[in-house]
């Protein structure tokens, strides 16, 4: 029964994202990267939060509440508050410019080697970070959901290669040959699908804990965890409250308003008003987001307490102890929608990546369009099979590879947000105040990820901390070089009128609301 509402779900997704993009034009940049600029607002809200959503979050933020409680919550509420800041502040500039990549706007406003040095970071961390892992973890989600090695009678890690294989080559079909509108259609759907599924697992535990009471449950579950329900926690948890007004806001500010992986969601939008509602929707959606990555796994504390090793098992043994069978097999299929989504948006905007700001720059500067999206298309599938090759042995890896990834990460989040910020901030800094941050910022990063795990162990602040002074002194040193060494004449944006750029009248408001809410939350805990 599962099996079969799995495949059924699954095949009505693709149907649908079928007939909703043969009429774009696939073979223009636009048409293939960018939806053809005509995604709506309920298309790029829905797109944004099933990129975002993916099952290492899911799982692994879950195991995290598990054992700290509610305070992981940070992750999620304090992104709507970077989404805001996106619609009112990045949007409208990126829009006005008529860009599909981030690293575009650094070519006009640096130089075109400001730009390949920050493709080729994207495209690294893609490939040796990203993809490998949504993989992994997707396909230990769906083996262990459908219990694959007993079905094919195959042992763990070969139905582990079997997952990684068939959400690999279903993925590339989408990303490779779709383009961007049918991974944003695709992901609509599964949208919708993960905020059911993901809303009824905790709605399911809650009875069960209430014996058939919501709020029974929910009073059951306050008044025995209480010190799971406190926002704050202490310096030894895995965020200090402190650093939500340092690295944290930061991290969250590069991954909503400058990864290419998300903004391209935006960047697709017919005119600013659909980007703006689009982003603004999504925050608000966001805010509800630790219904589903945090407070399931609370439920599993209550209900499994010290019964289980290993935290991240909490959120799939919670889904299989409260979900009913009939409905297994429509959860495993939206988990597979979003594992399919996070692993094809990383995808397609490395195909847009490399075609359009490496392939058109340095191998063939006269490439038409077709020629353009076909190279592109080429690149994605190596990279496809790549990320599948290195996804299994990542099963060999030492625990909490993905917590340490996650901070290595900093590598390039942070120069990169940097020279964004210095770029639309300021008019005379030069070309060379970037390239040195970007690599400044890499390096003594990179070296203190080395110290922090070696010689120096825990004796440095919270990574985060260092993230947001890394950030200071690059600025710091971006505008000395600027004072020192400035631009011949001043950058102007220019307006391309790719779209239009006239506001939506409420952005402003909303916006001002939603910051409200979450900082309401965060008093409330």
């Amino acid at each position: 029964m599962g099996i079969i509402s799995f495949i059924g779900f699954t095949l009505l997704v693709g149907i649908i994202s079928y007939f909703a993009t043969r009429k774009t034009d696939e073979n223009s940049s636009d048409g293939y990267f960018l939806g053809g600029r005509s995604l709506t607002a309920v298309v790029i809200a829905g797109s944004l939060l099933l990129t975002n959503l993916s099952t290492e979050q899911i799982v692994g933020l879950n195991g995290q509440a598990f054992t700290e409680g509610i305070l992981v919550m940070a992750w999620e509420t304090l992104a709507a508050i970077a989404m805001v800041v996106t619609a009112v502040f990045l949007l409208p500039r990126y829009l006005k410019g008529g860009i599909t990549t981030v690293p575009q706007f650094l070519e006009r406003r640096y130089d075109t080697t400001t730009k390949a040095i920050t493709s080729g970071l994207f495209l690294t961390g893609y490939v040796v970070v990203f993809l490998p892992i949504v993989l992994y973890s997707g396909s230990l989600a769906i083996s262990t959901m459908f219990d694959i090695p007993d079905l094919f009678g195959v042992s763990k890690s070969a139905s582990i290669w079997i997952c990684v294989v068939g959400i690999g080559v279903i993925g590339s079909i989408y990303a490779i040959f779709g383009g961007l509108k049918a991974v944003a259609v695709s992901d609509t759907i599964n949208a919708v699908g993960l905020l059911i599924g993901g809303v009824m697992i905790p709605v399911f535990g809650l009875l069960e804990i209430g014996d058939g009471s919501i709020v029974e449950g929910i009073n059951i579950l306050t008044i025995t965890n209480p010190e799971k329900f406190n926002a704050v926690g202490g310096e030894s948890s895995s965020i200090p409250f402190a650093t939500i007004f340092t690295g944290m806001m930061l991290v969250q500010l590069f991954y909503w308003g400058t990864n290419q992986a998300i903004i391209q969601r935006a960047l697709g939008a017919k005119n600013l008003k659909e980007g703006q509602k689009g982003l603004l929707l999504g925050s608000f959606i966001k805010i509800l987001g630790p219904l589903i990555v945090v407070l399931p796994g609370v439920i599993a504390f209550h209900m499994f307490g010290n019964d289980l090793s290993n935290a991240d098992e909490a959120y799939p043994t919670l889904v299989s102890k409260v979900l009913p069978v009939s409905l297994v097999g429509f959860f495993a299929a939206v988990l597979f929608g979003a594992i399919l989504s996070s692993f094809n948006s990383a995808l397609n905007s490395s195909v847009t990546l490399f075609g359009i700001d490496i392939y058109k720059e340095y191998f063939n500067k006269e490439a038409s369009e077709k020629q353009v999206v076909k190279a592109g298309k080429l690149f994605g599938v190596v990279l496809a099979v790549l990320a599948m090759f290195i996804a299994p042995f990542i099963a060999n890896a030492p625990d909490g590879l993905f917590g340490y990834l996650q901070q290595v990460n900093g590598c390039y989040s942070i120069p990169i947000l940097t020279i964004i910020v210095v770029g639309y901030m300021t008019k005379k800094v030069p070309a060379i105040a970037a390239k040195i941050a970007i690599i400044l910022g890499a390096v003594f990063y990179l070296i203190y990820i080395v110290l922090d795990a070696t010689i120096m162990k825990d004796s440095f602040p919270h990574f985060l901390h260092v993230m947001a002074f890394l950030f200071i002194l690059n600025i710091i040193i971006m505008l000395i070089i600027g004072k020192l060494y400035p631009r011949d004449e001043a950058y102007t944006q220019q307006y391309t009128h790719e779209v239009n750029i006239e506001p939506w009248k409420y952005t402003k408001i909303v916006g001002a609301v939603i910051c409200l809410i979450v900082v309401s939350i965060y008093i409330y805990f």
